[in-house]
């Protein structure tokens, strides 16, 4: 079903985005994989994947729609967009500079625009698209120090719902996946007793795992009746 379709997935040189990376090749997708500055990696797994690399800030709308245009040069069309790409700044509010506020919402919303515009331009052109924005728990229940970040990932899910109904109609699917807690990537960063507190709280006691979170992706762009939807991936730490 996704065989030869053409996949782009934001940060994508490590963690989740990496096993998207590959679950997507295993489905035989052309997939690119996106970074910004990890170009060691990144080109590691695009060999994994037999795909293409592409260096683009998702922060800056410039960089997005070269990329975007690369990938239309190369293989005249895109089908699927995963916008995974995202980082966090963790400080309580009243600590928290302007700067550090800035840089989480331009990665991880402002991304979501950045990104998505250039790509929905040419899914309307061919009347088919999937995309997959990756939210998180944060974005739900909000956690402490994450100002900046809770409202990014849950404006993920605002953009993911009020997109999906513009687009419906025009044979492109728009949803999201909100993973709990994953040992990966902003995962590791955790200090291990804030860890153990947040293991108190998820009833499967253990942490996410990037493959878990890649499953949820090809589940989604696999079904065509699926839009405006949000999967929480968390061990029931949200339900």
């Amino acid at each position: 079903m996704l065989k030869d379709k053409i996949a782009l997935v934001t940060g994508s040189s490590r963690g989740v985005g990496k096993s998207i990376a590959l679950e997507l090749s295993r489905e035989g997708c052309k997939v690119i994989v996106n970074y910004s500055k990890d170009e060691e990696n990144a080109a590691s797994v695009a060999k994994l994947v037999d795909g293409i690399a592409i260096k683009a800030d998702v922060s800056n709308f410039d960089e997005c729609q070269e990329m975007i245009n690369e990938i239309i040069s190369r293989y005249k069309k895109i089908d699927i967009l995963v916008n995974n790409a995202g980082i966090s700044i963790d400080k309580t509010f009243k600590n928290m500079a302007k700067e550090e506020w800035n840089e989480v919402i331009n990665v991880n919303l402002n991304s979501m625009f950045n990104v998505t515009k250039p790509v929905i331009n040419e899914m309307l052109k061919q009347n088919y698209g999937r995309i997959v924005n990756i939210s998180s728990v944060s974005g739900q229940m909000g956690f402490f120090g994450q100002t900046n970040y809770s409202a990014a990932k849950a404006g993920v899910i605002g953009f993911t719902k009020a997109l999906a109904r513009e687009v419906a109609s025009k044979g492109i699917t728009v949803n999201a996946v909100a993973p709990g807690i994953i040992d990966a990537g902003l995962g590791k960063a955790i200090p291990q007793d804030v860890l153990n507190e947040f293991l108190k709280n998820i009833p499967e006691k253990r942490l996410g795992k990037p493959e878990e979170i890649a499953k949820a992706v090809i589940f989604l762009l696999k079904n065509d009746y699926i839009t405006g939807q949000v999967i929480n991936i968390n061990g029931g730490l949200f339900v």
